[in-house]
């Protein structure tokens, strides 16, 4: 039996506080995958789930690769895929829905639970219908984090259910909560890309030789990991022995330079801190400052005033760019920021002009930061998920030329996975080093 061709790769995995991501490197160098998945209390799932994420993301990577060496058209390529990847992650979300329901099933106790299991199943049923809709071409999805996509639309119809069947909503939340949990929990409920390609080659019409033999091709090849590093907020809850943790300094600084190698300033604002780095031509961390006291400024305060609002962090942002007259926000902490949010509502500030007022708080304690690091220095990159935010750009931009001048503001669209390329970096270099 011939041996099945094997793809040798390191993985670098940036542990954070509120997502976990994961970056695969081929033996060049060259990215292969990216995974992503919410940061849990079990940091251990949480990374075998970014990771399995990653690996799904290097097939398509390879898929695409196949296709290419196959001389088909770049945009016929790209239809292929993305119409592949839609009908593939619709397999995905139906097997987490039945495996939501049957948590559901086995959760449900007491003297209601046959009433409020049945108006749970309808709610599913309903959602497993609405799923084709969801990935069809062109939709426009809340998240493709299963939990929050699930759960909105979960709420949504639980209000319906509660009135229809004279069930209580708390019932219905509770149960739905205490489900999740094990869903998400579990990294086998996703599946493999292995579990899910076959069906959603299969749904593709009309159907693509082409394709069909790439995905094949792909299938037959091991990805075989040789060396892995971890950094982040909870990197010493990874499963790597010491040698292969490094810090979100050095992850960080390694992984902007990679992206943009003109980079002398680096500033992450992730979920949980804020850091200010400086490196050399090489991405040498030289001096650094960081703020990891409370969250305040960071992703999770972003995401108390989404709560506090009831919007979706997503959505902070362009409702922020929409402002004429931003306020003045006193602080940006997060005790305090539910209390002064109610009052400036409540004197008649506009939500968008509240928010404004909030972004360039957040980005003036980063200046801070930067300032006692060192300064800024062209070329300066902004990292972390916060870096997908328009309105906290549009603050640094403006923030950075009043204090700087006019400076290259480097922004890639897959900042928020720059510590846990650099960490795939330091990876990458360690069989080497061991060699030498």
């Amino acid at each position: 039996m011939p041996e099945r061709p094997a793809l040798r790769c390191a993985v670098g995995i940036d542990l954070g506080s509120t997502t976990t991501k994961a970056v695969i490197l081929d033996e060049d160098g060259r990215v292969l995958g990216r995974g992503i998945t919410n940061t849990r209390s079990n940091y251990d799932t949480a990374c075998r789930v970014t990771l399995s994420e990653a690996r799904i993301n290097a097939r398509f990577s390879l898929i695409s690769a196949a296709l290419a060496r196959d001389a088909v058209a770049s945009r016929r390529r790209d239809a292929l895929l993305a119409d592949l990847e839609r009908r593939f992650r619709l397999q995905q979300y139906l097997v987490q829905l039945e495996a939501l329901r049957a948590a559901i099933g086995a959760a449900a106790t007491g003297p209601a639970a046959p009433g409020v299991t049945a108006a749970a199943a309808e709610i599913l049923h309903g959602m497993r219908e609405g799923a084709p809709a969801l990935y069809a071409e062109g939709a426009k999805r809340r998240s493709d984090f299963f939990r929050d996509l699930a759960g909105s639309l979960y709420m949504k119809a639980a209000e319906e259910a509660a009135r229809a069947r004279g069930v209580r909503f708390d019932a219905l939340v509770a149960l739905f909560d205490k489900a999740i949990l094990q869903v998400e929990n579990d990294p086998a409920a996703a599946g493999s890309f292995e579990d899910h390609a076959g069906a959603a080659v299969e749904g593709m019409r009309p159907r693509d030789p082409a394709l069909e033999t790439a995905v094949r091709a792909v299938l037959a090849v091991d990805i075989v990991e040789v060396a892995s590093v971890g950094t982040g907020y909870g990197r010493a809850r990874l499963p790597f022995p010491d040698g292969r943790i490094r810090s979100e300094i050095l992850c960080h600084g390694l992984g902007a330079h990679a992206l943009f190698p003109g980079t002398r300033t680096v500033l992450d604002i992730g979920g949980q801190d804020t850091k200010a780095i400086q490196v050399d031509g090489d991405g040498i961390v030289t001096s650094f400052q960081m703020n990891d006291r409370c969250a305040a400024g960071c992703g999770r305060y972003l995401g108390y005033v989404a709560d506090e609002m009831n919007l979706g962090v997503q959505e902070l942002g362009p409702i922020a760019c929409r402002s004429a007259r931003p306020v003045r926000i006193n602080s940006t902490c997060t005790v305090f920021a539910g209390a002064e949010l109610r009052e400036r509502l409540s004197l008649g500030e506009k939500r968008e002009d509240i928010l404004a007022g909030l972004h360039r708080a957040i980005i003036l304690r980063a200046m801070s930061l930067l300032a006692r690091s060192g300064g800024v220095r062209d070329q300066f990159t902004f990292t972390g998920g916060v870096a997908r935010n328009p309105a906290a750009v549009a603050a640094l931009e403006r923030l950075t030329r009043e204090n700087y001048g006019a400076l290259t503001l480097n922004i890639s669209a897959d900042s928020i996975y720059t510590g846990a390329l650099g960490a795939a970096l330091f990876a990458l270099r360690a069989p080497r080093q061991e060699a030498a």
